[in-house]
């Protein structure tokens, strides 16, 4: 080679330098930034977010996620993708999910039935009884007849209302117990056309969109979407909503898998951290195209509106009826008072978003809208069968069902407000899978937002 040709070379790759060097430099403050100020369509502030999710939040949701009650996630992985022949499951290692043998599953929480939350005795005899009790699951058998006929209706109530969801079945023999802290959430390497056909379906075919409007970044545009937000703005409240919740939801994801990002493996020890290069190809303004703070900007949307929900559900678990049973009552005092402190802080936000604004047209119009509106989320929880990778089909469904439960909580006030204190109610109930899956969601949420602002910090210190 020559000289002159070697002098190019270096200069070229010297630009280079210079060119990554700017770029990193100023990385933290675009993003900073660009994902700030005020929230479209509600009236809060990013800043007062991460204040209040960092020294409020996160601390108790992350200590709630290892109570019993919450670590255990009942889901079966093995049903059939009801929209396309499936590509086969995901042969990598990380992709495998552990089931919890039954053995270590706390007796509490396996006898009886899903709807089971109250203050049983915590003795053999009871819990024997109680696997016998298929319509009543772990009821105490000094309740009266009356109670126990109140029992029934809930529990029909329950097989006929309207979810956000698409529930498993947890009576079937494919549906497994599974210890969500030991199966984290986390980068499998999992990608390619299988996962691409997941989120282009949940987009392209659930979001209201027209298929002549592309959204940003989808490598089948013609053009670049330029169009979309012009259309998205111009959709009635409750569809861009719905945009947003996905968006958010899609991000939160991609920021669990930048954070837990398999870095090297050494004597067959896997060694998980967060990837800089990851998060900048899925965040970064320029690599983006803009894309990413808007996609960041949808988390912290999606945050408040579970935020929201969890706020408005607090009468729900205030009531002395409601006992977060696993059968250790010193444990179960104990996650039930951190879960109260947990629903104190939410109530204690003053920027909350206003679910009262949705479905607020006329009776009609609005009821055809709601149900259009559950029945495209139904659709989505279902496309999660769809996930090859059981990992990330797990906490698919898991981030998913707990998105529906929070919908289904804030469009469930009157019923919330007429609550009994000391008898089951027939017109709103959760279910041991739809708490677990809300707290579980929200704390995924909350994590992302605390992993941004490590990234914040990473990128700061890489300059």
């Amino acid at each position: 080679m020559s000289r002159g040709v070697r002098g190019a070379g270096a200069g070229q790759g010297a630009v280079a330098a210079v060119q990554l060097l700017v770029t990193l430099s100023v990385l933290p403050s675009v993003i900073e930034a660009q994902v700030a100020g005020v929230l479209d369509d509600c009236l809060c502030d990013i800043d007062s977010i991460d204040t209040f999710n960092t020294y409020k939040i996160f601390p108790k949701i992350k200590r709630l996620q290892e109570r019993d009650y919450f670590r255990y996630y009942k889901v079966n992985l093995k049903r059939p993708c009801p929209f396309w022949a499936e590509d086969g499951h995901c042969s990598i290692k990380d992709c495998h999910v552990e089931p919890c043998p039954e053995s270590k599953v706390p007796v509490g929480i396996k006898a009886g039935h899903s709807n089971k939350y109250l203050k049983v005795t915590n003795n053999t005899k009871e819990l024997e009884d109680c696997k016998q009790a298929n319509k009543l699951g772990a009821v105490n058998s000094t309740l009266s007849n009356q109670s126990k006929e109140a029992f029934i209706d809930w529990a029909r109530y329950d097989d006929s209302q309207d979810h956000f969801c698409e529930l498993d079945d947890e009576r079937s023999p494919a549906a497994q117990y599974v210890d969500l802290l030991l199966n984290p959430e986390r980068y499998t390497g999992y990608k390619g056309t299988s996962a691409w056909r997941v989120w282009n379906s949940i987009y392209e075919e659930n979001c209201f969109k027209p298929r002549s409007v592309y959204r940003p970044l989808n490598p089948l545009a013609p053009g670049r979407g330029e169009s979309f937000y012009t259309w998205l703005e111009g959709l009635c409240l409750e569809k861009r909503v719905f945009y947003k919740l996905i968006s958010g939801l899609h991000a939160s994801i991609n920021l669990h898998l930048c954070a837990n990002y398999l870095l090297e493996e050494t004597w067959g020890k896997p060694s998980w951290g967060p990837n800089i290069k990851e998060f900048k190809r899925r965040f970064d303004p320029v690599e983006t195209k803009g894309e990413g703070p808007r996609r960041l900007k949808n988390l912290y949307f999606l945050y408040l509106l579970e935020l929201r929900a969890l706020s408005k559900v607090a009468p729900y678990f205030e009531r002395s009826i409601v006992d977060l049973y696993t059968g250790n009552a010193e444990e179960d005092a104990d996650t039930k008072t951190l879960l109260l402190s947990i629903f104190q802080d939410t109530k204690s936000f003053p920027m909350h978003f206003d679910e009262k604004s949705m479905f607020a047209g006329d009776k009609k119009g609005a009821k055809s809208l709601k149900e259009e509106f559950r029945l495209h989320f139904k659709n989505i929880s279902r496309i999660m069968d769809c996930v090859g990778c059981d990992k990330c089909r797990l906490w698919g469904k898991l981030q998913t069902q707990g998105l529906g439960t929070a919908l289904k909580i804030l469009f469930s006030e009157k019923e919330i407000q007429k609550l009994p204190e000391n008898s089951p109610s027939k017109g709103f109930q959760l279910t041991r899978q739809e708490i677990v899956a809300l707290l579980n969601a929200f704390g995924r949420l909350s994590t992302s937002i605390r992993e941004l602002q490590n990234f914040k910090v990473l990128l700061q210190h890489s300059r």
